[in-house]
Formats: structure tokens, sequence, C-alpha cells
């Protein structure tokens, strides 16, 4: 979350910034902001006057009864301090509503993009800084995903749409057996490479949702239990990442390293065509998410081998990808700077993205109130950093469909050992 302390030491910076991002409306927000501000802090300077007369007032009292016992006077000093407490009142109420006012127009703000980020309008502006190769054409007698599951009986649609509804697939078979062989895989290579194994729970209150910024950001995109008032993760992220919400770190434990699998529910209201077909864009999906708490002096060489970490992986797994940095107008709401690895559907000629890899800052870290205490002994804010490792559904889809033969479909070398089988048919 950008700070008032930020807007108040470089508020053209802060504009600047958010312009770059697309936030053409930015200046006359934090304009607001700043009106707000100076409003507030006049309030505040009212309340610490009228405390220091109330204190002045009480000890007069004191000094009266105890030295001169001038009891006449006690009636009027009384009448004055309980006129000066209504006033208390009052403007502690004032200052309460414009905290909470100031509070939601800095929800409102997203992250200020990192310098290094390249301008960009949309997703068409997104630098391209590695690919593998050249992708081959798909053949005519290779078929998509979506009827591959068909032939070989590995996921069923229509099921999942009898039971609940469209993007809620029911996997089957050695489909079941390859989702669940992708995420042991997933997460067993997290253990080796140091990362914490982390069930949490998949829904969260809203304070944890306000707190790494789904909320109010992406209130219509989340399924919220109204009952409870509880909210379904779009994310492990979310969970984990309020581990540490109001907490203080000693700076020798830093990097903090979780790896989490969970079911992941979106709604994506709004969404429609083509790209959502079959396995492209499920309401429910499987992810293993990595979430790093970190030094802010290391946060960005946390993000690179983050990046290194994950692109290992659709590496081991040998399917052909290239990996994006996201211009800024295409950066998620909470990112300051962010990587997309996309893997190449041939039979679909189009990048299917399967990990979205971020550093936040301290924008998470603000929020959360997570802060570490430095060599001198003063709080500081941390940075979070997440990744992707990786989203199930557009990876078992580049996989059926890469690996597809005229008689089966093969696994790859290295997820054998967790199906148990070597080939599909």
């Amino acid at each position: 979350m950008i700070t008032l302390h930020q807007i108040r030491t470089d508020k053209k910076a802060v504009i600047d910034r958010l312009y770059k991002r697309g936030l053409f409306a930015a200046q006359a927000l934090i304009e607001t902001i700043s009106t707000l501000d100076v409003e507030k802090r006049g309030i505040q300077t009212q309340l610490d006057r009228l405390t220091a007369r109330l204190n002045k007032v009480n000890k007069k009292i004191g000094t009266q009864i105890h030295k001169d016992g001038k009891l006449e006077a006690l009636h009027d000093h009384k009448k004055e301090i309980s006129t000066l407490k209504e006033e208390e009142k009052c403007l502690q109420q004032k200052l309460k509503e414009y905290e909470t006012f100031l509070l939601e127009k800095l929800y409102q703000l997203p992250n200020v993009p990192h310098e290094s980020v390249p301008f960009g309008t949309s997703a068409d502006d997104n630098q391209v800084i590695y690919q593998t190769c050249d992708v081959p054409h798909a053949k005519p007698e290779q078929l998509a995903h979506w009827d591959l599951v068909k032939k070989y009986d590995l996921v069923d649609f229509k099921l999942g749409n009898k039971i609940t509804g469209a993007g809620f697939p029911v996997y089957k078979g050695k489909g079941a057996k390859l989702q669940r062989a992708l995420i042991n895989f997933f997460l067993d290579q997290a253990s080796e490479a140091g990362y914490i194994e982390t069930q949490p729970p998949i829904l969260v209150n809203a304070s944890s949702a306000y707190a790494t910024g789904q909320l109010p950001d992406k209130e219509g995109q989340m399924y919220h239990i109204m009952a409870d008032d509880l909210y379904l993760i779009p994310t492990a992220e979310v969970a984990i990442t309020n581990i540490y919400r109001d907490c203080i770190i000693a700076e020798t434990e830093l990097p903090i390293k979780h790896a989490g699998y969970t079911p992941c529910f979106r709604r994506e209201a709004g969404s429609w065509g083509a790209h959502v077909r079959g396995l492209n864009r499920l309401h429910q999906f499987d992810k293993v998410e990595l979430v790093q708490i970190c030094h802010p002096h290391h946060s960005y060489a946390n993000l690179e081998a983050l990046l290194s970490y994950a692109q290992g992986l659709v590496a081991q797994l040998g399917l052909p990808y290239r990996i994006l940095k996201l211009c800024s107008g295409d950066l998620g709401f909470c990112a300051s700077m962010t990587y997309d690895i996309e893997v190449r559907s041939v039979v679909q000629n189009r990048w299917l993205e399967v990990s979205s890899i971020s550093n936040f800052e301290t924008f998470q870290s603000n929020r959360l109130s997570l802060r570490y205490k430095d060599k001198k002994n003063k709080s500081c804010l941390l940075h979070t950093v997440n990744g992707s490792a990786l989203a199930l559904p557009r990876i078992l889809a580049a996989l059926l469909e890469w690996y597809q033969t005229p008689t089966g479909i093969h696994i790859p070398q290295v997820l054998q050992p967790y199906t148990g089988f070597e080939k599909i048919n």
C-alpha cells in the first residue's frame, strides 16, 4: 500500500509512477488524499492541545486540594474538565472518521511500478525476455487438450457442469493421477529448494484479504460466503502471507520461504470466448504457490532466483516456454514488478500462462504490519515476493497436447515415478 509518508515527501513521483501504470486519474485521487491528510493532522493537533489542556487543569486541581485547600474553585475546574472531555470525545470521533476515509482512499491506489518496468498500456506491450526455441506448427492429426481428455476419459467437463457449473471439471482415472503427480512433483521440488511445505486454510476472513490486497481490488472476482463473511482464496499466497500479519521477524531468519498447495477459486466474472475453453480458464483449479518474506535489500535478487526456479520446473517437464516481463499497464494491482512464464500450446497456436512471479516490495507488508528490526533496532517494513510453481490446469493441457502420439500420450520422465505409468492410452 502506498503510504501517506510517500505522498507527503514526494507527491509528484507517486503521481508520475501511477500515471506510468495507466492510472490517469491518479493526480485527482492523490490530491484528495493530501487534502484529507492535512485536515486529519489539523484535527490531531487540536486533540493534542486539548489533551495538554486537560492535563494542566487536572494538575491544577490536585495542587489546590493538597496544597491550597481552595475547594471553592473545584466546581469551576470540574465543569471545565467536563466541557473539555466532551470536546475531546468529538475530536476523537472526527479523527477516527478521517482515518477510516483516508484508509479507504489509500486502498484504492495500486502499487507503483519499479523503475525498470517497461512502459506499456496492455499485454501487447509486455517484453519477451526469453524463449526456448521456435515452436513447430501443429500437425493436422494433433488434437486440442479438450478432445484428448474426452478421447482418453481424463477430465469430464459435462459432469462438473452437472455437479456445480461451468469451470468446475471432474478429473478421472489417469487424468486425476497425473494431476496428483504434478502436485507431488512440484511440492517435492520446492522442499528440496528449501521451502517449508505449508497447508493453509482455503477460506480467509476480510482482514486477511485486505492485508494482501485482494480487497477491495478483486472483491467481485472472489467467492464470498456471506453468512460467515469469509472468502475462498484465489491463491495460497493470501493465506500463507497472512501467517505473518502483525509480526516482527528477526533479521537473521530472512528470507522465510513457504510452499503451499491449495485449490484456488476465481469467479472470473466477464470471461468468455475461445480462450476459456477446456482447461484454459477455470473457476476452481489446483496450484502450488511459493511465498517469500524478504529483506528489502535482497528482494529483487530473490525475485530473479524464484523466476529461475520456476523456469527450471517447466524445463524439466520438457515444454516449450517463454518468459515475459510485464509492462506497467499489465501489472497486477499489488505488484511492483512481475514476470510471467507461458507454455506454448501448439495445437491452439497460443501461449498459456502457467506462472506469475512478482515482487510486491512493501505494498503488502504495510497492510500486514509485517516488519523486522534493523541493526539500529529500528522497525522496518519487509518485502514480499511470490510466484506460481506451478498452476496445474494449463500445464496439464500443454503436457497432453505436446506429448500426444498416434498411440497415446507419453508421460515426461520426471513424472513417471509419481504417476506409476509411462503412457496414457
